[in-house]
């Protein structure tokens, strides 16, 4: 059975582009949690763009399930970590000029750095997911560095435009499931992924949870944050 975890970043999106009070994402993340949600997720930017630190201070006492905190990996932000003490920290890449994450971490090249920040997360008994793409050497090198979980990065499958490209977009994303589960670590996923292309990806066994936050907050403007998360949990567990 997949669990969803749903991104409430889009919004404070809409919140802080107006500078108001609402809508408010720990509201949201209550509604999420209401429609069947397993988790919830949040990225603090450094730029804070959308989710504010008192955003994530709210959510850590009223998140019910557990609490996903995507973040670069920076001194400032493992401090907030380690003070605010998530259920599990995402480590992304992290560019002031993307509209969104465009691709997933370079665990390979960095390794002693992501290590030594995957250490002081352990010691806040904090749980740790590298979001990567889905090839060998990143996951061989999330395997090595100690992370707890690889989230897979779902963006080049979601935007394939033929048929013929999502299928073979989507055998890599099977192969590199089944790479990662023979390595010990839990396998996630996200980036894209939308009411549609969500019953190709739950065919991948290996795939324990999805990270969905776009395509469920522009349902719920239309449907309600309730109805949108119950529909995604639907189709994740038909």
């Amino acid at each position: 059975m997949a669990r969803l975890t749903v991104n409430v970043d889009h919004v404070a999106t809409l919140r802080q582009a107006r500078k108001a009070k609402y809508p408010d994402p720990v509201a949201a993340a209550i509604l999420a949690e209401l429609g069947g949600a397993n988790g919830i997720v949040v990225h603090l930017r450094e730029d804070r763009r959308h989710i504010q630190d008192r955003d994530l201070e709210l959510l850590r006492q009223i998140v019910k399930t557990h609490l996903n905190l995507e973040m670069a990996n920076t001194e400032e932000m493992l401090a907030i970590a380690t003070r605010i003490k998530p259920d599990r920290v995402t480590l992304v890449p992290e560019r002031r000029e993307e509209l969104t994450t465009e691709g997933g971490l370079n665990v390979a090249d960095q390794e002693m750095k992501i290590q030594d920040a995957i250490s002081v997360l352990h010691r806040a008994e904090i749980e740790v997911s590298l979001f990567i793409d889905p090839a060998v050497q990143q996951i061989q090198a999330a395997a090595r560095v100690g992370a707890d979980v690889v989230e897979l990065h779902t963006g080049i499958f979601s935007e394939a435009k033929t048929i013929e490209e999502r299928r073979r977009q989507f055998e890599i994303l099977k192969n590199a499931a089944r790479l990662a589960k023979e390595l010990g670590l839990n396998v996630h996923a996200g980036h894209g992924v939308d009411y549609e292309n969500v019953l190709w990806l739950r065919e991948i066994q290996e795939i324990e949870e999805f990270s969905i936050g776009h395509s469920i907050i522009a349902r719920a403007v239309m449907v309600g944050m309730e109805q949108a998360v119950r529909d995604m949990v639907k189709l994740l567990n038909p």
